[in-house]
């Protein structure tokens, strides 16, 4: 596998981070990248942060663009965690995460007729709960092969913290999965929620779910959890209901992972942190400046059936940084598009979350 840099969109003066983006092609043949552009002077994840576009032609890039702006009328606090794909009439859907500042939060889908020029009205994707924390990381939304459109969540509740003060959200994670069958017109929740078993002693409970499709029509979804292992469950009847989520054969500390299907070849690929955390962790070696998560290396695996993967290959080992929220667009069999969150110390950088790279690979 040959990987070459293509663009760092790193932090600056009033743009304290660029985060947890998603790839879409366009019809003038250039690739959209649309992500979170932090605005101010944080980058913590629930300062204020628009939806933003760079455009690269295959040679060059432009923008940014600003596509979206949270209503602060509204209490919209955040936009974060794109999705984005073409409907079936041609249009093109985005899809993101509003907050509510820290303990609240949708999701919603817009649609452009006109290349990401404009965006029509937001449709809500989740059926909320109040009081509720909802994440659904970016690049996550799956076109299932029978059509519909399913969007993988997790649910927190927000709780009264124990004085009595505000509310704050209580970190251990419900999977629940939501569908369209009319190409994003209307959603409704798909499945009960699934909590991780024996979950007394874990904290992180089942985090940022990915989800994709089997050979068959199977499901599949994976957790990010604070076991040393991403999670796994499994749909036989199209996400109505799941087996009881297992530890899955990917090592790795509380990060997400990316599994994806190539249209072009069927292949999978996946991407992920395949190291847990441990004190003993940097013992003789320097240890990171800043946050990164355990975060490093960030590696790539293949698949033919979506079950046995390929040994790793690894795409970043900066000991100093933290590498995670890929996303991945297919150019062709052989090539992709990869982007992900990339901060290290080795470059000034406050942390893992606040510059993204964009790299170009070919197997």
């Amino acid at each position: 596998m040959k990987i070459e840099r293509l663009l760092d969109v790193a932090p600056g003066e009033n743009n304290q981070r660029n985060s947890e983006g998603a790839f879409l092609s366009l019809s003038d043949g250039r690739i959209a990248w649309i992500y979170s552009r932090y605005r101010g002077t944080s980058a913590n994840d629930h300062a204020y942060a628009e939806i933003a576009a760079i455009f690269w032609d295959g040679s060059d890039f432009s923008g940014p663009v600003i596509l979206a702006r949270p209503d602060a009328a509204a209490g919209e606090t955040n936009y974060m965690s794109v999705s984005a794909l073409r409907l079936k009439d041609g249009s093109a859907a985005i899809f993101y995460l509003i907050k509510y500042g820290s303990s609240a939060s949708a999701y919603v889908m817009r649609r452009s007729t006109d290349e990401l020029t404009t965006l029509g009205d937001p449709v809500s994707v989740l059926n909320p709960l109040y009081p509720a924390y909802y994440v659904v990381n970016n690049d996550r939304v799956l076109r299932a092969s029978d059509g519909r459109l399913i969007a993988p969540a997790s649910w927190t509740a927000s709780v009264m913290n124990y004085r009595g003060q505000g509310e704050h959200v209580w970190w251990k994670g419900k999977a629940v999965f939501y569908e369209s069958r009319d190409d994003g017109a209307s959603w409704r929740q798909l499945s009960d929620f699934l909590s991780i078993p024996g979950g007394a002693h874990c904290r992180s409970g089942l985090q940022e779910p990915g989800l994709y499709e089997l050979p068959g029509g199977v499901l599949c979804a994976y957790f990010r959890t604070d076991l040393g292992r991403q999670y796994e469950s499994f749909s036989a009847d199209g996400g109505a209901t799941w087996s009881d989520p297992q530890p899955s054969a990917f090592t790795s500390p509380c990060s997400p992972m990316l599994i994806k299907r190539n249209p072009y070849s069927g292949k999978y690929f996946a991407v992920w942190n395949p190291t847990p955390e441990s004190p003993f962790r940097y013992l003789g070696t320097e240890k990171p400046t800043v946050w990164t998560g355990g975060r490093t290396p960030l590696v790539m695996a293949f698949s033919d059936d979506g079950i046995s993967f390929t040994d790793s290959q690894v795409i970043e080992d900066d000991p100093l940084g933290g590498f995670c929220y890929p996303a991945l667009h297919f150019t062709g069999p052989d090539g992709f598009l990869l982007s992900y969150c990339a901060g290290s110390g080795a470059t000034g950088d406050g942390g893992c979350l606040v510059r993204s790279r964009i790299v170009r690979g070919k197997l």
